[in-house]
């Protein structure tokens, strides 16, 4: 939690664009980082679930693919936001 107070205090303190663009470019490098973190977790659930229970193939199958999609929606999501405050 401290980090993030350092971050925003930083960010209060240098309303600089370059300040801005820097801390967009951090954001959209942890999006990035988040979004394959939970599409990896996502995948581990998936084949330990179907190690478990082949015969639910179809079901996790069409679980995981739609967790993963919203996953990457809200990552692609956070990098619009960061490039958007970048080119402001």
């Amino acid at each position: 939690m401290t980090l993030f107070n350092i971050i925003l205090q930083a960010a209060a303190e240098a309303p600089s664009a370059s300040s801005s663009a820097g801390f967009a470019a951090i954001g959209a490098g942890i999006s990035a980082i988040g979004a394959g973190l939970g599409i990896g977790r996502i995948g581990g659930s998936a084949l330990e679930s179907i190690a478990r229970q082949p015969e639910v193939l179809s079901d996790i199958r069409t679980n995981m693919i739609l967790a993963a999609a919203l996953v990457e929606g809200a990552a692609f999501f956070a990098m619009v936001i960061a490039l958007l405050v970048v080119l402001k």
